[in-house]
């Protein structure tokens, strides 16, 4: 019988408990590798083939440096655990990393979104993405039981780096899940498909577009530019930058630093030396 090794390396990221959003973004990367090589096997494609192919990821689909950081890494983890070899793709990883701003909304244009997401689950979804710095993936994880109500907390489990954190829960978002609680009464996870099962990701992405579109918003968004919004609002606000590290969940606070970049009130303080 013959083994499907995307399929067996499926399982070993399973067993070795990688998150459901990391073992899904490798084994897509690895699939769009198959396909490119019409489904040549993976243990006789050469370094020179696969210099070739993410040559034409960047050159042709002009994938992002963090994008070519995942299709390498996904090929480096492949080879060593289904083939046990150690190939080197040194020559495919990017040399220096991309210190982009995030773009982010305002304050009044979250309002707007919000204000415009009249079905009563969108509104719960969106504001609790937006309310916690939520990413997409981790909401979709969420069961019943890790709003904590009491101690206004949102308990995400098996976040990015396998790691559990406590984040806010707004009492803005709390009365808008209780409505929600009420009217759709989900039984495992917190937002529920019609047949069941976890909410995908694909609705919530339309369900912010729609919203955007019906609040007259012409800025380019994703689901985690609300991310990106929550934590410069906080930062706004006065919140330490160590606090937003660990509402985040970043292990490192240089990726957390980023937003001192956008934020108003230290841009705003500054003079120009033509005043």
């Amino acid at each position: 019988m013959k083994i499907d090794p995307l399929a067996h390396f499926e399982k070993i990221l399973f067993l070795k408990r990688y998150s459901k959003q990391t073992i899904d973004s490798y084994i897509s990367h690895l699939r769009m590798a198959q396909g490119f090589f019409e489904d040549k096997n993976f243990n006789i494609i050469t370094d020179k083939d696969w210099f070739n192919y993410v040559f034409h990821l960047v050159n042709t689909k002009n994938i992002a440096a963090s994008t070519q950081r995942q299709v390498v890494g996904s090929l480096k983890l492949f080879y060593k655990e289904v083939y046990n070899l150690d190939r080197d793709f040194s020559k495919l990883v990017v040399s220096q990393r991309e210190n982009k701003i995030p773009d982010v909304l305002t304050v009044n244009e979250m309002k707007l979104i919000l204000n415009h997401t009249k079905n009563l689950k969108h509104k719960a979804l969106l504001s609790l993405l937006y309310g916690s710095g939520l990413r997409i993936g981790e909401l979709l994880e969420l069961k019943l039981t890790d709003i904590n109500s009491e101690r206004m907390t949102v308990h995400v489990r098996h976040a990015k780096g396998k790691k559990d954190r406590l984040t806010i829960l707004s009492s803005n978002v709390l009365k808008v899940l209780r409505k929600y609680f009420e009217e759709y009464e989900p039984k495992v996870y917190l937002f529920e498909g019609q047949n069941g099962g976890k909410y995908s990701a694909g609705s919530a992405r339309k369900i912010l577009k729609r919203s955007m579109t019906m609040a007259r918003i012409n800025k380019v968004a994703t689901l985690h530019t609300l991310r990106h919004s929550f934590a410069t609002h906080l930062l706004e606000n006065g919140v330490g930058i160590s606090h937003i590290q660990k509402l985040l969940g970043h292990q490192n606070i240089k990726t957390t630093l980023i937003y001192t970049y956008i934020a108003n009130d230290s841009l705003i303080a500054i003079k120009s030396p033509l005043d």
